[in-house]
């Protein structure tokens, strides 16, 4: 008896453990459901936002008046500015080595300080973004650097050639803070992903006509007395000072632009399409809006990954002429293989582009395209030196991670001050990236060098994961808000004249990011 009744009461224990448990799996269930309806629910409110969203066509037609005279600005600049930037690229098989009597760790210096120059200009850069209007701005530093790569054919030694290169970084450091911002600006949140990706395609067309641009210059060895490299600096500089004059008169600069030529109805459209974009400018710096950036752990994901991404960025902008010469191919055939890797750097962008809008994904496909670098750094380390390198240097493009997190910052992050602090933060990394990339090449490992492409691997990697993670975070802010929305707990922020007020991101609760 005495037995049975212990047995009964242990059975009680298991029994009362056993429904604990289900308890617990089912509130986790629970739980879990929860979290997945207001996922759910948050998704299947984007996707509505956006089928609910037609444009009129009113607004159609101010888009149209909008992309015409902004985006040739936006493809010209940038275009020239990743030409100018890899000029050096196509001068080392062009004379720039047996005019100046460099040698190749002089070489990859020239492609880092460059970056030291654009790292250090970002500071005042942000001052002077919220101070200058941003035409007279972007027009004088278009000017500047332009004269400054004219008259890098004077250099005669390491030096001089040293610091031309860093003032030339110096000044061209204003081009992509601006063109982020102005297309911040300027663009809804659904249209930015689209300007990103026809930034980067600006690069890569760079890369590709760069290389028709390099055999150009072949033919115009010897004349006047001056070698191939010396008349494409002379041309680029000349061309770029040109562009410059143009857009210190005539870019668009802001939303309501008198070179938009806008009509009372169409004041209406742009007020409707700034309270889209969160973006409302201002002159005031405000330090709340950087703090709040700088204790964000997504701040230092995004600039982790664009540090690690530039490093591949680095070696591919200064060293593919160089690696694809140690292939075996000849000079002129060195230059104008860079042609394809321009064209596919191009597709992979505009397929990113794709999945992003066809998924409304950005981190996803940022970490895919992280798996494509990875797996250009490994066909250029494992294949033989030959051509079916090749296939490696087509691949070895950051361009479409790069459109990836410039699109999650335009779609993200909110609050002007902060926008400009992420923007300049962004080019931080960037810099860093380039400068430390080229440094990674060892001379002594040409034309294989193993320890940078290894380097290169383990960054992709880690750019992948850190993407992954960013996105959990939105994921659970955006239940947070979504459970704030459902309780009615969210508050509404206007001011008297009913006009947006210049929030972050994390101040206005009713911001929904976009993973």
């Amino acid at each position: 008896m005495k037995v049975e009744t212990n047995y009964n009461e242990e059975q009680l224990e298991e029994g009362q453990y056993k429904t604990s448990i289900m308890n617990y799996i089912k509130d986790e269930d629970n739980k879990q459901d929860n979290q997945s309806h207001d996922d759910n629910q948050i998704k299947k409110e984007k996707e509505d936002d956006d089928k609910k969203f037609i444009y009129t066509p009113e607004e159609k037609k101010l888009l149209r008046k909008i992309n015409m005279a902004t985006i040739p600005f936006i493809f010209a600049i940038v275009f020239l500015q990743y030409l100018d930037k890899v000029a050096l690229n196509f001068s080392a098989v062009l004379g720039l080595f047996q005019d100046t009597g460099i040698n190749g760790s002089e070489f990859s210096w020239l492609g880092s300080i460059f970056y030291l120059g654009y790292l250090l200009f970002q500071i005042p850069n942000q001052y002077c973004l919220q101070w200058f209007p941003m035409s007279k701005y972007l027009g004088t530093c278009l000017v500047l650097w332009g004269i400054v790569l004219g008259c890098t054919p004077l250099a005669q030694t390491f030096p001089q050639l040293l610091a031309l290169r860093f003032l030339q970084g110096f000044f061209e450091a204003s081009a992509y803070p601006c063109i982020q911002l102005l297309i911040s600006i300027i663009y809804r949140r659904k249209e930015q992903v689209i300007l990103y990706g026809i930034l980067m395609c600006s690069n890569n067309l760079g890369i590709a006509l760069g290389g028709l641009i390099g055999f150009g210059f072949l033919s115009l060895n010897g004349l006047y007395g001056l070698s191939s490299w010396k008349w494409c600096m002379i041309i680029l500089g000349s061309t770029t000072v040109g562009v410059g004059v143009i857009t210190f008169f005539f870019l668009p600069d802001k939303t309501n632009s008198r070179w938009y030529r806008l009509t009372p109805e169409e004041h209406e459209i742009v007020e409707d399409r700034m309270k889209d974009n969160k973006v409302v400018q201002n002159k005031v710096i405000k330090l709340n809006h950087i703090w709040e950036a700088l204790k964000e752990i997504r701040f230092y994901c995004y600039m982790i990954i664009c540090f690690l991404l530039h490093l591949v960025n680095g070696c591919t902008s200064i060293f593919s002429t160089t690696i694809i010469k140690n292939m075996g191919f000849s000079t002129m055939q060195s230059i104008l293989l860079n042609i394809p890797s321009g064209f596919m750097a191009m597709f992979l962008v505009l397929l990113a582009v794709f999945l992003s809008r066809r998924f409304n994904e950005n981190n996803y496909v940022g970490a895919f395209m992280c798996i494509i670098t990875f797996v250009a750094m490994l066909l250029l380390t494992v294949l033989p030196i030959s051509g079916a390198m090749l296939s490696g240097i087509l691949l070895a493009t950051t361009n479409p991670g790069s459109a990836i997190i410039l699109s999650v910052i335009g779609n993200n992050v909110s609050g002007y001050t902060k926008k400009v602090f992420y923007n300049g933060a962004y080019l931080v990394a960037y810099c860093l990236g380039n400068f430390t990339g080229p440094l990674m090449m060892i001379e002594n490992e040409a034309p294989r060098y193993t320890s940078g492409m290894i380097g290169y691997m383990i960054a992709a990697i880690v750019s992948g994961l850190l993407f992954l993670f960013a996105r959990w975070t939105y994921v659970r802010d955006n239940r947070y808000r979504q459970q704030l929305k459902n309780e009615d707990g969210l508050p509404s922020f206007t001011t008297d004249e009913n006009q947006p007020i210049d929030l972050t991101d994390r101040e206005d609760l009713r911001f929904i990011y976009r993973p």
